[in-house]
């Protein structure tokens, strides 16, 4: 460490003292050769008076060590504590000299750098950057800052600058080190900055305090069209569109001033004259003082974007085929309606209306002629309402129309006749002269004191009382005759929570061929394990969910659950025949097909025929065409066909004509009463007869006893099924039946009788 300059001043001193001393010895070497008083008392005086000179002398040396000590420790202190990193190294970069700062940046005691080399701390890849410096420095060449990476695993990284002067002696240098860390992740910070201010897909422009544009980025001149040095001094105004007026501008001003931050929706107006929407968010910068510093403008053109927001909400709201309202839409006009008609004292009717004979015209015509007369219809059915009524499409044929500001019912009655003249009226497509009717059921509120759904569900059980009444009319929902009707709803909503949790079961009834004694197959048969009431029959909940949706839901897992167990009998040993039935409203859907061949996909190892679908002859079969080609295209799959209880319909003859069902049971009732009814017997007889006559098989249903058994194998008629037989039992209990059956049957005597039926195949 170089001396301080107050170190001369010592030296200075000591030398006039020197020179002192020496006038001194030359006076009493003078005086020694001429001794006298006189010359001793001139001697001694001059000792007393160099005495007191020595005094001050040594006083002012003391003075000056003290403030070179001083400045020393001053020096000292300005070194050791220095913010800045201060090394003294050799050629090779040996620390010989650093200060606190020096070691506190390498991370070490400074007492533990003696003879170090700076490289130790620096990372590998650095140390030629380092070498090449000292070479500089010690050559005596412009050595210029070079910036080095500590050694370690620091995230991020820490950079230092080393820069150096080469001492007066030429073998150390003074290097500064200065750690530059946070400089480089601010600078990075920066160049973020500014590379997301040039590439950022959002329009940014900078304005200062006065309202001037300072700066935008590129999206600005994409979004606008306005180059850099086109808007750069102007006001943002120059993009204004007009839509928003000076009271828009003066609040977003105000909010501004307020909460330092605006965001919102613009219509501005790009160069060409375009008009385009953005969604803008204004910031306030401020300084350290609080003074605004500038704004700091973001924008992006949402045109596009709100178009199809716009669009999606059309869809989410109106019917994509009629563009009237749908049930979303309906329900929140619906329950504004409600609360006007509580403001003013008014009355509402929610007319719920399903369009009669569509589906045959649907079925007939295709669903493109379908499509075209319901666009029709509800363009009429629209023009017979009043201004402020809504009509909506709920879905398929089925409208509601919300008619208000009623004072009475009868101000309902003149729209509810020209809304079954518009759905009545002949309308023609493509050549075709088609007609509908339509059913409606009408509610009042707030005579009918419920919510919006509630007056819906009301509206709908009246139209289809309109339906039950011969349809083409329209009937007035009664709450204090609706309790049959709650009823039916609640009992639907009980099955289809029965569905959801599981409370259904399949009980499975043989049936057997009385020539060989095989069991032939099992008729799957539904049951309700009620938590309550117990097990219960078809015959209590089936008729309530007739001709609905539900219907269909339940009858597909009856599907699936017996071929569920058809795949574990097959796991185990057993192909078990099962027969299902099927209702007619399931069977007449458009994908029954594709539903059932889904169904049987999911068990490949079932053999097809294995499985019997049983219509009943007295079914509303709407469409003996369809039905037929259905089933054809069931018997592709290899699935059979059952008529169950034929000959009960009026339609018997027709349907074994026109239907390929493989099979045809004969209704109990008859075979109850044959033993005692000559004509039930005639009639047994004769339907054994159209079968043969047909080549269909038959079998017989309702077997009590043994002589039943034995008349109908008289008859012709080995297949059976009954209580005389079996009753209906459940899954786990058929395998443990049939091997007591065959052991049964094994140990009777065989009948013998023609083999003119054709034979079955035992399981």
């Amino acid at each position: 460490m170089p001396e301080p300059q107050d170190s001369d001043a010592a030296a200075r001193l000591r030398l006039r003292a020197e020179r002192r001393l020496q006038r001194l010895a030359r006076t009493v070497k003078a005086t020694s050769a001429a001794p006298g008083v006189l010359d001793n008392e001139r001697l001694l005086h001059e000792l007393q008076v160099h005495q007191i000179e020595l005094e001050m002398q040594n006083e002012d040396l003391r003075t000056s060590r003290a403030q070179v000590e001083a400045a020393l420790k001053r020096y000292t202190e300005l070194y050791d504590f220095s913010p800045l990193a201060y090394f003294t190294l050799d050629r090779i970069g040996t620390v010989l000299q650093t200060n606190l700062a020096g070691a506190k940046l390498l991370g070490v005691e400074r007492t533990r750098l003696g003879h170090t080399r700076l490289g130790a701390f620096l990372a590998a890849q650095d140390l030629p950057a380092l070498n090449a410096f000292l070479d500089e420095v010690f050559g005596s060449r412009p050595a210029s800052a070079r910036e080095l990476r500590l050694a370690g695993d620091h995230e991020p990284p820490r950079f230092v600058s080393i820069e150096a002067t080469l001492a007066p002696d030429a073998l150390s240098c003074n290097a500064v080190v200065t750690d530059i860390s946070a400089a480089k992740v601010a600078n990075a910070r920066l160049q973020l900055a500014a590379s997301v201010f040039s590439h950022a897909r959002e329009g940014i422009v900078i304005i200062d305090p006065a309202g001037r544009i300072l700066d935008v980025n590129a999206a600005f001149t994409h979004i606008t069209g306005y180059q850099r040095d086109e808007v750069v001094g102007r006001a943002p105004s120059l993009l204004n569109s007009g839509r928003q007026g000076a009271a828009f501008y003066a609040e977003m001003e105000k909010t501004l001033a307020r909460d330092g931050q605006w965001s919102g929706e613009i219509w501005r107006r790009r160069k060409s004259g375009e008009e385009y929407l953005e969604a803008t968010t204004i910031s306030t910068v401020r300084g350290v003082d609080g003074h605004t510093v500038n704004y700091v403008a973001l924008f992006t053109d949402i045109t596009k974007v709100k178009a199809q927001q716009q669009q999606l909400e059309h869809i989410a709201h109106y019917d994509p085929l009629t563009n009237l309202p749908n049930r979303v839409l309906l329900a929140d006009r619906l329950q504004h309606a409600m609360i006007q008609c509580q403001r003013r004292g008014r009355a509402l009717a929610v007319a719920y209306l399903d369009l009669d004979g569509f589906k045959e015209v649907n079925d007939r015509h295709g669903h493109s002629v379908g499509d075209d007369l319901l666009v029709t219809l509800a363009n009429r059915m629209k023009l017979a309402l009043r201004e402020g009524d809504t009509l909506a499409r709920i879905g398929g044929d089925e409208f509601v129309a919300v008619l208000v500001d009623l004072a009475h019912l009868q101000d309902s009655t003149p729209v509810l006749a020209r809304l079954l003249q518009a759905a009545s009226a002949p309308v023609s497509i493509a050549g075709a002269a088609l007609q509908v009717s339509a059913s409606i059921g009408v509610t009042i509120y707030p005579e009918d004191v419920s919510d919006a759904e509630q007056l819906l569900r009301h509206a709908d059980q009246a139209m289809y009382q309109a339906k039950q009444a011969g349809r083409n009319r329209y009937h007035v929902f009664d709450i204090h005759q609706d309790v049959e009707q709650q009823s039916r709803h609640e009992n639907i909503a009980r099955i289809r929570l029965a569905l959801t949790q599981q409370e259904f079961v399949l009980y499975y009834q043989p049936k057997i061929n009385k020539r060989t004694g095989g069991v032939i197959g099992l008729e799957a048969l539904i049951r309700w394990q009620h938590p309550e009431r117990g097990l219960l029959l078809p015959a209590a909940f089936l008729p309530t969910i007739e001709g609905h949706p539900l219907t269909v839901e339940i009858g597909e897992w009856v599907v699936n659950t017996a071929l569920a167990q058809m795949s574990a009998w097959h796991a185990s040993g057993a192909d078990m025949a099962v027969s299902v039935n099927i209702d007619a409203y399931q069977l007449q859907k458009a994908d029954f097909v594709t539903r059932l061949a889904a169904m049987l996909a999911a068990h490949p190892e079932l053999e097809h025929r294995h499985l019997e679908l049983e219509v009943l002859e007295t079914s509303a079969l709407e469409n003996m065409g369809q039905v037929s080609d259905i089933m054809q295209a069931c018997h592709a799959l290899g699935v059979r066909f059952a008529l169950d209880d034929f000959g009960t319909g009026y339609s018997s003859l027709t349907y074994l004509k026109h239907l390929p069902a493989d099979l045809l049971k004969i209704d109990q009732s008859f075979v109850s009463g044959m033993l005692e009814d000559a004509d039930d017997r005639a009639i047994v007889e004769g339907v054994i007869g159209l079968v043969r006559a047909f080549r269909r098989e038959v079998i017989a249903e309702g077997v009590e006893t043994s002589a039943h058994g034995e008349l109908l194998l008289k008859l012709g008629c080995e297949l059976a099924q009954g209580y005389g037989i079996a009753r209906p039992m459940p899954a786990a209990e058929v395998p443990a039946w049939v091997m007591h059956w065959k052991q049964k049957w094994a140990g009777l005597p065989r009948p013998i009788l023609p083999r003119s039926m054709p034979l079955d195949t035992p399981v």
